[in-house]
């Protein structure tokens, strides 16, 4: 069963089309990765998924309680208005300590819960997000370009974890790209937008696609990088991970 559905949504602004006919469905567990250029209507889809924007056609159906944890692009924080991770955690609904130190360690920050939000790093910054996004045990986590300012190994890392938390706690990833071209490899499918669905299909299905490279140009050899994250097994027989990309990436 879907968790989220939507058929033929469509969204005018004063008329002009911004989404035409999109079909979209994502299931349990399930990894999607929305790509597309600036005011290809990515954030669009987002909330009218959500449920935050009126369609002018078509229809979304959510599942009956559907529980969403939302992790937004960088938020601004007022430096004249301190406060703390752990107090931020709190935020609208007071969650107890036990909750917010378990959702800081399954996002690696354990540490941070006295720390001032405005002396983040973005990674921590993010982490701190996401965690406040798992206090609400989603059964989808939804993602609006979660790595947007961090340097590649700062994205590696950040894949690598939603990898992991959607591994132990089996939720559904909507993630929204900003980079057209690198994707995390553990998506099951991608779907380039560009007021329209363009092409949809694995990473290495749609980085072949003649209407991906049409739209996203040549620029990095025209095929989509993936940040994969390979176990192996040393001598010793620990699992150990390493990141690999294509050279795309660094294009």
């Amino acid at each position: 069963m879907s968790l989220i559905e939507a058929r033929n949504l469509t969204i005018r602004h004063g008329g002009a089309p911004v989404l035409a006919h999109v079909d979209f469905a994502i299931s349990q567990g399930e990894i999607v990765t929305v790509v597309g250029p600036n005011g290809s209507g990515k954030s669009t889809l987002l909330r009218a998924l959500l449920g935050i924007q009126s369609l002018s056609e078509g229809r979304v159906m959510r599942k009956a309680g559907l529980r969403i944890g939302y992790v937004p692009q960088r938020l601004h924080v007022d430096p004249a208005l301190p406060i703390t991770v752990r107090r931020f955690l709190s935020l609208p609904d007071r969650v107890d300590d036990h909750a917010a130190a378990e959702a800081l360690a399954r996002t690696g920050v354990a540490e941070l819960g006295g720390r001032q939000m405005v002396g983040l790093s973005g990674g921590q910054f993010q982490r701190v997000l996401l965690a406040r996004a798992l206090l609400s045990r989603p059964e989808i986590l939804v993602l609006d370009e979660p790595t947007q300012g961090l340097d590649q190994p700062g994205v590696a890392a950040f894949y690598k974890l939603i990898e992991e938390v959607r591994r132990d706690i089996g939720c559904a990833v909507l993630l929204v790209s900003h980079d057209l071209h690198v994707v995390m490899s553990a998506s099951d499918r991608v779907i380039c937008l560009n007021g329209h669905v363009c092409c949809e299909g694995t990473p290495r299905v749609v980085s072949n696609a003649p209407e991906y490279r049409a739209l996203f140009g040549l620029g990095t050899g025209g095929a989509l990088a993936l940040y994969q994250h390979v176990h192996d097994h040393d001598h010793d027989g620990h699992d150990h991970a390493h990141h690999h990309s294509q050279r795309a990436a660094d294009a």
